[in-house]
């Protein structure tokens, strides 16, 4: 391994323990009935204060929870990428390294998103059309990093002409700041649900590049 791609797998593999250790915390650690319901909460005092401080904002939650299309609509392009490769070269082991990697990453991106669909940690701190869901880690943040940072990490290499490579890192760039400090300050998450997210989904892509530099 060169130096780059360690700095990946140390960053990838400490998010991810940093993830799990923070998930387990938030089991044990100051739990209390803070939630709709009486729903018991982690990081109680943290969580509270912060939801006290933001209170819920349903017209932003809206508005995030549609543009969540925007990465299902991206990894959609990218897939067809892999397809027609596939179609065109008569191997799936001649599509481009970096999609197939990228297949394999969005399989993971969803089986964490199934994973906590079961197990659930905290449930939300406002009940939306009258349920009270799961909402740990934040799906939407887990979403919206792994799939829109990993875009950024393929217009980085993909992408020719300087002025559009840079169009297109700003937009994405901006998207990505948006949707997770739109979700977090619109009041349906816990803070330590968007914390849980951008772990996981820090180690996952840089996962990814890990394998990017091991293939290069």
């Amino acid at each position: 391994m060169n130096r780059k791609s360690k700095i990946y797998f140390f960053i990838g593999i400490g998010n991810l323990v940093a993830f799990l250790v923070w998930t387990l915390l938030l089991g044990v650690v100051d739990v209390c009935p803070i939630g709709p319901g009486g729903s018991q909460v982690g990081f109680a005092a943290l969580n509270g204060f912060f939801h006290e401080l933001t209170g819920a904002n349903f017209t932003l939650y809206v508005i995030t929870d549609w543009l969540g299309l925007v990465p299902i609509f991206v990894a959609l392009c990218f897939a067809i990428v892999g397809l027609v490769q596939w179609i065109k070269r008569k191997s799936i082991l001649k599509v481009d390294y970096d999609i197939l990697a990228l297949g394999v990453f969005y399989t993971f991106v969803i089986g964490v998103y199934v994973l906590f669909e079961f197990v659930v940690i905290n449930r939300r701190p406002v009940l939306i059309d009258g349920y009270l869901e799961a909402s740990y880690p934040s799906s939407t943040t887990v979403l919206v990093m792994c799939v829109m940072i990993t875009a950024l990490i393929q217009v980085n290499a993909r992408v020719s002409g300087k002025i559009k490579r840079r169009i297109l890192q700003a937009t994405l760039i901006a998207f990505i700041s948006f949707m997770v400090i739109g979700r977090l300050i619109s009041g349906v998450h816990w803070l330590s649900d968007i914390v849980g997210g951008v772990l996981v989904s820090v180690g996952l892509v840089c996962l990814y590049k890990f394998s990017l530099y091991m293939r290069s």
